[in-house]
């Protein structure tokens, strides 16, 4: 259905007033690629945990477009030149950075395609909507990429300090309750310059920086790796991987046509073509949800459990150590899971397992945060910071998990 595209102001629970700067971008927002978001989940399961949790992925990139609109305000006030067209390409990509995600976010990219995370599949999109678009997402396609000449472009889309984290991060916050990460994204995108191409931060905006990296720190384990969140996550890869088996040995499945397809072909980078785009274009957190309540009554005890699992929040036991669990204690629950319900090894494995989760901060090898002093010189953020647990941020740590089915009578 037609319809006539105009300026348009949206309201946002974090920001307000949001303003859809142009008529193309308004138009890819209205393109049912983009529409699609709002069906996926910004945070996965955690709403299992956080129950507030429930905001999309649609919500986030246009949180990123507001961002955005700033920092080239602010950036262009400081004498960076910057076109009308390299803005809206910019506002395009940032638009644009996560429309690859599938249901649920990242555990997509370990059943449903095999190796291809969602930044090549963001791209696909891009690629797809340029030649709908009479190629007019080139350009933001370049910088989307990293191959346009102008780095701080390619910096404020992805980098340690991107446009996608300063929203996620406060988005994230809101939305759980989880305060920690409240970060500043204003005053931090004031403080922005660039220098020699390089994005970098003025050296009064330091203190918004290490609250910007601690707020990461602690949201990682306190939200994105909250072990009830880490286990279902799990259990959602698991069910898909168990449904692709059964369907492998003939099994017939109920399930969304978007879903059955995914099910039934293996699908790598190398044959992501135009049919398997539009597939995946029809894919998303519904499919899967309304699978497992399909799926909850079916007769394999694997498939059946999984899903009751997660469609009624009874979720596997977790525990979270400094050393990875032994042999002998996965090998034990194993056993004990086998002889209680008849089952196989290889079926057990589906309910007894372990992990590791890591949480770095700060990258100091890659994209680094720089900042800008008086003087004109450019520092490490870590070397200008006096606060000494910034530097501990650059340190992988490292946690091990252990999932098995809680005791019951």
């Amino acid at each position: 259905m037609a319809s006539q595209s105009k300026l348009k102001i949206l309201n946002d629970p974090i920001y307000g007033f949001i303003t859809v700067p142009s008529d193309r971008i308004f138009k890819i927002i209205e393109h049912p690629y983009f529409q699609r978001l709002r069906r996926i989940s910004q945070m996965g399961l955690s709403y299992l945990v956080y129950p507030g949790a429930h905001h999309t992925r649609f919500h986030h990139a246009l949180g990123c477009v507001h961002l955005m609109q700033k920092a080239v305000r602010v950036l262009r006030y400081k004498g960076v030149e910057i076109s009308a067209k390299e803005e809206e390409a910019l506002l395009i990509a940032i638009l644009m950075h996560d429309i690859g995600h599938g249901p649920f976010s990242h555990a997509m990219e370990h059943t449903l395609v095999e190796g291809v995370d969602h930044e090549s599949i963001s791209l696909l999109f891009m690629q797809d909507l340029n030649g709908k678009f009479n190629q007019s997402l080139t350009l933001a396609i370049d910088i989307f990429k990293g191959s346009y000449n102008r780095k701080f472009m390619n910096q404020l889309i992805s980098s340690q300090l991107d446009m996608d984290r300063l929203d996620y991060l406060k988005r994230d916050s809101f939305y759980t309750g989880a305060v920690e990460g409240n970060i500043n994204s204003e005053r931090l995108i004031t403080m922005l310059n660039v220098v020699d191409d390089q994005l970098v931060i003025e050296e009064k905006g330091i203190y918004s920086v290490e609250k910007f990296l601690i707020g990461r720190r602690l949201m990682y384990w306190q939200v994105y790796l909250h072990k009830t969140s880490l286990v279902a996550e799990q259990l959602i890869i698991r069910v898909l991987k168990r449904a692709k088996e059964l369907i492998s040995e003939g099994k017939e499945l109920h399930c969304s046509t978007a879903l059955s397809f995914f099910l039934n072909n293996p699908v790598t980078l190398e044959n992501f073509d135009a049919k398997t785009l539009e597939m995946f274009a029809r894919l998303d957190d519904n499919d899967v949800i309304s699978a497992m309540k399909e799926w909850m009554h079916c007769e394999d005890f694997v498939l059946k459990n999984l899903c009751e699992m997660i469609i009624n929040r009874d979720l596997l036991k977790v525990k979270i150590k400094k050393k990875k669990p032994s042999a002998e204690k996965m090998e034990e629950r194993s056993l004990a899971l086998q002889k209680k319900y008849g089952i196989s090894e290889h079926e057990a494995s589906y309910f007894v397992f372990d992990g590791k989760i890591e949480n770095q901060a700060y990258k100091r090898e890659k994209d680094n945060i720089h900042i800008l002093h008086k003087n004109g010189k450019i520092s490490d953020v870590v070397k200008v910071s006096d606060q000494f647990n910034l530097k501990a941020l650059t340190n992988t740590v490292t946690k091990y998990y252990m999932c098995y089915p809680k005791v019951k009578d």
